[in-house]
């Protein structure tokens, strides 16, 4: 499955984290994405490291990887993270990473910071590990993670319409379809948060 989420590098926005006591800093160490490994029953999601991010921009290979680890979007997101942070950590992205194996069969990340309390979310696993529910459980994992940030309330994706496996993951994620066109859908959480504040 491509990664899914609509935003390319030159979409995101860099922010590091600022300690701050000017109320319009936009970025609060204490809101923004930690370093926290997200665990589930079957993979642990674990932020990126800037060795990780070396070897997969170097196309060295790691003994911790899937033999098709990295996929071109884990590529992409590793030259992102490399140009715009300092430390990889605080990305908001993430490895997935098999627990039965210890292998890293994928990526997915937030694209922090949000706007107007929407998240974008997007993720990949790679084709040797699909069809085994990974992107699906990740996705619950960091949906879940996101929506416990204080500046968060929504969290989205943007997907091809003709892609009907990323589609499928988004649906049993728990998030749903709002817009779309012939070529991108929006799926997301906001009725699943219309309690939060």
């Amino acid at each position: 499955m491509p990664l899914s989420g609509s935003r390319t590098r030159s979409n995101y926005v860099a922010a590091d984290p600022v300690v701050s006591n000017d109320p319009e800093c936009c970025v609060s160490s204490s809101v923004f994405p930690t370093d926290t490994n997200l665990t589930t029953e079957r993979l642990v999601l674990r932020p990126w490291a800037a060795g990780d991010i070396a070897a997969v921009l170097a196309d060295a290979r790691s003994a911790h990887w899937a033999a098709d680890f990295p996929a071109e979007g884990d590529r992409v997101i590793a030259g992102f993270i490399a140009e715009q942070f300092a430390d990889p950590t605080v990305s908001g992205h993430r490895l997935i990473i098999e627990r039965e194996t210890g292998q890293v069969v994928g990526s997915i990340g937030m694209m922090w910071p949000p706007s107007e309390g929407a998240l974008e979310i997007g993720y990949g696993v790679v084709a040797s590990r699909r069809g085994r529910g990974y992107a699906t459980e990740a996705t619950r994992a960091l949906v879940a993670y996101a929506l416990t940030l204080p500046e968060v309330h929504t969290v989205y994706a943007d997907v091809e319409s003709a892609n009907p496996a990323s589609i499928r993951v988004l649906e049993k994620a728990g998030l749903r379809r709002r817009s779309g066109d012939a070529d991108i859908a929006r799926f997301d959480t906001a009725d699943a948060n219309s309690h939060r504040s």
